[in-house]
C-alpha cells in the first residue's frame, strides 16, 4: 500500500475511476448516423441526434452486444433487464436538453478486474457497474471571437461508462487498472482505446484518509485523456487535499479539471448528487430485455482475453509470469510473439521480442505494422542462433543490420561474414596462440586464480573476431587449462 508522508503523519490514497469508453460501432446508440472520427463538422447528424420534434430513439443492437461482451470480459453480471433513463443535465451541445443514460438498472452489474503490480503481485479491483449512455457533441470556442459553434457529430455516439469500486490505493494502481481495462476493451474490439481521439476518457475520484480510517470527502477530476495525466492528476490532488486537512480545513466535494501544462487541478463546479439530475425512465424507450440464450451465444464467441492468454503463455511457452504479462498487454504484440515463437524456443523468442525488438521499435518510433523487421524475419534470425550459424552476440549485430536494410538474417550473415566458427581445429589454434602469449596470466590461473578463466575466454573471442562458438570455446579452453 502506497502512503503519502504529510507534515503530521501518513495518509492513504482512496481512488475510484469512471471510464467513458466509446463503443466501436458504425452507427450511434439511437440513430443510424455514422461515427467515423475526423469527419467534417455536422456531417454525421441524423434528425434524432439533432432532436428534431417528433423524432424517436431506436436502440442500436450492435452497441448492446458490445456492452454485453465487455461485461463478460470484466467478469461481471449481465443484467437481462435494464432501463434507459433521462439524466436532466444541460449540455449546450446535446440538443435534447437531457442525456439518455442508465441509472438504477444498468445493463451490466458488479464485476472484477485483475491488475499486475510492479512488485509482481496481482490485485483484484471491483467493478461497480457498466451502463450505456449517449455522448454529447462538441462546442467550438476558437472559431470566432464572439461566437461559439457546435459540432454535433459526436452527439448520440454510444459510450460505456465503466465505474470501479474505490479499491485503488496509489496512482500506480490507477494506471495499471486503466491499462488493463484498455487492453480488455481492445482484445474484445468493443472500444479502440484511443485516448488522444477521446475514445477513452477517465474521471478520477480521489480522496485521502489516515490508514484504516473511514473514507474522506472525494473530489472528481473530469475528462483526463492520458494514463500519464491520470497519475499526475491523482498525485497532485491527493497532496492538495492533505495540505488543506493538515491546515485544519475540510474538503469540498466538487468536480475539478486537470491542467497538464501547470500539472495541477482546479475547481470546475460543485459536485452534483444523483438527485440533482432528476433521473426518470425515458418514456420513448422500452426497458431493454435480453434473452438468456443470446447472452450465452455472445459468451461462447468471446476471444481469448489477456489473463487467459497470460496463463497459456506461461504453460505453453514456459515463460515467467512477468514476461507473459508484458507480451499479452497488447493484442497485436501477443500475436507477433506467437508468430516468432512458433516452432522455436519460447523463452528465447520472448527475450528478443521484449528486449532487442522493443528497444529498436521504441527508438525508431515505428509500430509492429511499420517496422522493417516482421515476425517472420525475427524468427529467421532465431533459427540461425538455434542451429549455431551465429552466436547470440553476433545476432545482435545481424539484427541491427536487418533493421537498417530490411534484408533477411541469412543474407546479412553471408554479406558481413558473420557466420559463427564451430571448427574445433580453428578454435584450438586461437586458444593455443592466446595461451602462448599470456604466459603470466596462465601461471596465475594454474596457481589457483580461477577467475582468470573469463579473461582467457574473452581473449579467444577477441582473436576470432567474436565469431567463435562460445560453448566450444569454453569446453576446449577448460581442457587445455
Amino acid at each position: 500500500m502506497a502512503t503519502i508522508q504529510g507534515r503530521t503523519g501518513e495518509w492513504e490514497y482512496v481512488i475510484g475511476l469512471e471510464v467513458h469508453a466509446q463503443v466501436t460501432s458504425n452507427a450511434k446508440l439511437f440513430s443510424g448516423a455514422a461515427t467515423e472520427f475526423g469527419a467534417e463538422p455536422n456531417t454525421q447528424v441524423s434528425l434524432v441526434d439533432a432532436a428534431m420534434p417528433g423524432m424517436l430513439p431506436v436502440i442500436n443492437r450492435v452497441c448492446v452486444e458490445q456492452a454485453v461482451k465487455t461485461g463478460i470480459g470484466l467478469n461481471a453480471q449481465v443484467n437481462l433487464y435494464s432501463v434507459f433513463d433521462r439524466k436532466n443535465y444541460f449540455y449546450p451541445d446535446l440538443p435534447q436538453g437531457y442525456q439518455i443514460s442508465q441509472f438504477s438498472q444498468p445493463i451490466i452489474g458488479k464485476g472484477a478486474v485483475e491488475i499486475d503490480l510492479p512488485d509482481g503481485t496481482v490485485k483484484t479491483v471491483g467493478v461497480t457497474r457498466l451502463h450505456l449512455e449517449q455522448d454529447a457533441g462538441k462546442s467550438l470556442h476558437d472559431q470566432h471571437p464572439r461566437m461559439t459553434f457546435v459540432d454535433l457529430n459526436r452527439s448520440g455516439v454510444a459510450l460505456m461508462e465503466i465505474v470501479s469500486e474505490p479499491d485503488l490505493r496509489s496512482p500506480e494502481e490507477a494506471a495499471a487498472y486503466l491499462t488493463k481495462l484498455r487492453a480488455i476493451l481492445r482484445y474484445l474490439g468493443t472500444c479502440d482505446g484511443n485516448m488522444e481521439q477521446g475514445s477513452l476518457r477517465c474521471d478520477a475520484n480521489v480522496s485521502v484518509r489516515r490508514p484504516g480510517d473511514p473514507f474522506g470527502t472525494r473530489c472528481e477530476i473530469k475528462n483526463v485523456n492520458s494514463i500519464r495525466y491520470v497519475r499526475q492528476a491523482i498525485e497532485y490532488e491527493a497532496r492538495r487535499q492533505i495540505e488543506i486537512l493538515e491546515d485544519g480545513g475540510s474538503i469540498d466535494q466538487e468536480t475539478r479539471l486537470f491542467d497538464p501544462g501547470r500539472g495541477e487541478t482546479r475547481a470546475m463546479r460543485s459536485k452534483e448528487e444523483a438527485h440533482d439530475y432528476r433521473y426518470f425512465p425515458d418514456p420513448d424507450l422500452l426497458p431493454l430485455e435480453l434473452d438468456k440464450g443470446w447472452v450465452a451465444h455472445v459468451r461462447a464467441t468471446m476471444p481469448e482475453l489477456p489473463d487467459e492468454k497470460k496463463k497459456r503463455f506461461v504453460a505453453e511457452y514456459g515463460l515467467p509470469v512477468y514476461d507473459a504479462g508484458v507480451l499479452v498487454a497488447d493484442r497485436d504484440t501477443a500475436a507477433f510473439y506467437e508468430t516468432v515463437a512458433e516452432g522455436r524456443d519460447g523463452k528465447l523468442a520472448a527475450n528478443w521480442v521484449i528486449g532487442d525488438y522493443f528497444a529498436l521499435l521504441n527508438k525508431s518510433g515505428a509500430t509492429l505494422a511499420t517496422a522493417p523487421v516482421d515476425a517472420a524475419g525475427l524468427g529467421g534470425l532465431l533459427d540461425l542462433i538455434a542451429d549455431g550459424t551465429v552466436s547470440g552476440r553476433l545476432a545482435k549485430e545481424v539484427f541491427e543490420a536487418m533493421w537498417e536494410t530490411g534484408k533477411p538474417a541469412a543474407v546479412i550473415v553471408d554479406e558481413k561474414g558473420l557466420r559463427q566458427i564451430s571448427d574445433t581445429g580453428a578454435i584450438e589454434t586461437a586458444i593455443d596462440e592466446v595461451l602462448a602469449r599470456e604466459q603470466g596470466k596462465l601461471a596465475e590461473y594454474r596457481s589457483g586464480k580461477d577467475k582468470l578463466f573469463g579473461f582467457f575466454v574473452g581473449q579467444v573471442m577477441k582473436a576470432t573476431g567474436g565469431k567463435a562458438n562460445p560453448k566450444l570455446v569454453n569446453e576446449l579452453l577448460k581442457a587445455k587449462l
